[in-house]
């Protein structure tokens, strides 16, 4: 080990500044939200980088933990960037209990550096060092993870990001004040315990950003009129459309490279599939505090029970009163809807993230998950990531409750209607003759 680069070590979970290059050609670094990015050293002009796979314990949320496998003490691993044209250089040494690979996802390179276990290359048994060397051939936003005992090792966490930065002004890609990126993946942990359970296909509780779930996702701090990009890959098992709020940006970039100019158009939603990566643009020209997070409503929330029934509507209070008898802790759940979860000081293991969660300055925000904030502020210094707190709204701005006379609502004469209303025939005048029976004689 004495030959390879000291391998860099991380374990806490905030946000890292960005790593400016000290060698090699310059580029604006990205900022790994709730993560670092790796140092490498230069060795007769090949950037050399030094991955360890091992077991780590990820701080999810504060309070909660979670044992997972990953690269260099975290979950995700450490982001590496490189420029193009980079000749680099990957030691990958294994500290799990089983054989691993790694897999560039979405690079050219020579097949024998892809990463495939059995098909490209031996498996990295426990306690060996492989090396990968390739030249970065073009810019784009990709990720690494394994492909030897994918399932195991993916649903345990062992993935990172890769952004390759272009060597000169690129016709495509723009440049930017903020560069953000993240991984999305999920976990199935029961409460109170600490370890995935691998064999889940699409039942997870937990939907995180970075291996962490709101309220541990940090904030996304930048100054007024940046330039921001957001780059964000899926490894989970189902798509997520993320939704910014306060601002429309377009799809710049793929896995497969930068979009071309004529296939963009303004969105507010991009739906990542999985395996996927997109590069998000925008201005941030809007001041405030934004929602940013996935649509699909079950992903932000954690650690849920799928099988709760719906009781909304049902009063169910004289019954819960007799339980209590016997569980004094017992509470009633669904009533009135899951926002009351937030108020509830209920009871839960230990090492468990409530499910609704976070404090925002008019109360709670009821999220978690794949949740967090665009922070934009006119007074946030160029290059300071710092979250400058809750925002200052211009008197007038928030919405509040009205309490002044309400005048009649206008009335239209179509209001309720049909659109397609039955045709009245005209009611036509029936004659109706009555016979009365005749007595004849004889009969």
């Amino acid at each position: 080990m004495a030959a390879l680069p000291e391998p860099v070590i991380q374990t806490r979970p905030d946000t890292m500044p960005p790593l400016v290059p000290d060698s090699g050609m310059p580029y604006n670094p990205v900022v790994t939200l709730n993560g670092w990015t790796l140092p490498w050293r230069m060795n007769q002009g090949v950037k050399e980088f030094h991955l360890v796979a091992e077991p780590v314990v990820r701080e999810m949320a504060p309070g909660f933990k979670a044992h997972l496998w990953g690269y260099n003490g975290q979950s995700p691993g450490p982001t590496i960037e490189v420029v193009e044209g980079d000749r680099v250089r990957i030691f990958v040494t294994n500290k799990l209990p089983e054989h691993t690979s790694v897999h560039w996802h979405g690079q050219r390179l020579p097949s024998g550096m892809d990463g495939v276990s059995g098909l490209t290359q031996p498996s990295i048994q426990p306690g060996k060092t492989f090396v990968y060397e390739f030249v970065a051939r073009r810019p784009g936003t990709f990720m690494y993870h394994p492909h030897a005992d994918e399932m195991t090792q993916m649903a345990m966490g062992m993935m990172g990001f890769w952004v390759t930065h272009p060597k000169a002004r690129h016709p495509l890609i723009d440049e930017v004040q903020r560069d953000f990126c993240f991984l999305l993946n999920a976990y199935d942990i029961d409460p109170g315990s600490y370890t995935p359970k691998t064999m889940t296909m699409t039942d997870f509780n937990l939907w995180s950003w970075n291996s962490r779930i709101f309220p541990g996702i940090d904030t996304l701090n930048v100054r007024l009129n940046d330039k921001v990009r957001i780059r964000i890959g899926n490894l989970t098992m189902t798509n997520h459309p993320i939704h910014v709020h306060g601002h429309e940006f377009t799809v710049t970039g793929t896995d497969g490279g930068p979009t071309p100019k004529a296939s963009r158009w303004p969105e507010v939603t991009a739906d990542i599939a999985v395996g996927q990566m997109r590069q998000i643009d925008f201005l941030a020209d809007e001041e405030g505090d934004w929602a940013f997070h996935c649509h699909k409503s079950h992903h932000t929330m954690n650690a849920m029970g799928h099988n709760v029934p719906t009781l909304i509507g049902v009063d169910h209070s004289g019954v819960a009163k007799k339980i209590n008898k016997l569980i004094p802790e017992y509470m009633v759940m669904g009533e009135r809807g899951m926002a009351d979860m937030t108020e509830m000081e209920m009871p839960i293991p230990d090492n468990t993230a409530p499910m609704m969660t976070g404090e925002g300055p008019f109360g709670s925000v009821e999220m978690g998950g794949m949740f967090s904030v665009l922070k934009v502020r006119r007074d946030q210094k160029p290059g300071d990531y710092k979250d400058p707190g809750w925002f200052k709204h211009p008197e007038g701005t928030v919405a509040h409750e009205y309490t002044g006379p309400l005048a009649e609502p206008a009335r239209f004469k179509a209001e309720g209607g049909q659109s397609m209303p039955r045709v009245q025939s005209p009611a036509k005048v029936t004659e109706v003759q009555v016979r009365k029976p005749t007595s004849h004689s004889g009969h």
